[in-house]
């Protein structure tokens, strides 16, 4: 009888081990910078299904590091299958950004890019950090 409680109790802690794994967002730092503009103090986690939407959350900082040029900063975000979405901060100063970007049509979302750019006006290219790429295999829990 021992031997069958203790089987039991063991198999329920393996059990709740790997929903437990499976329940916990995957989180990451952010930090970026490039002439002009900064990204700093930033975080992101891909929230499991059916925690807000099984959204990308992601927050930071967006700071305009050169308040003189008169150029705004902005974040860029796509998720895999739709456009870029871009979340301008303010010239001349620093934004807090804490937002959560998904796809409606699934469960959770698992592709993700993310960039910070200083818009320099429709005749110049815009400068922009180093493209970020961020990834969860939702099959692995």
């Amino acid at each position: 009888m021992k031997r069958v409680v203790l089987g039991l109790a063991t198999a329920g802690l393996v059990l709740s081990a790997a929903v437990a794994a499976f329940a916990s967002p995957v989180k990451g730092n952010i930090k970026l910078e490039s002439e002009g503009v900064l990204f700093e103090r930033g975080g992101y986690k891909f929230n499991r299904p059916e925690t807000n939407h099984g959204a990308f959350e992601w927050w930071g900082r967006l700071v305009d590091k050169s308040a003189s040029d008169r150029h705004n900063v902005y974040v860029e975000v796509k998720i895999h299958g739709h456009d870029w979405v871009r979340y301008y901060g303010k010239q001349r100063s620093s934004v807090r950004l804490h937002k959560s970007n998904w796809d409606g049509a699934q469960r959770f979302t698992s592709k993700v890019r993310l960039q910070v750019c200083r818009d320099r006006g429709s005749l110049r290219p815009d400068n922009c950090a180093p493209l970020q790429r961020y990834f969860h295999d939702w099959s692995r829990g």
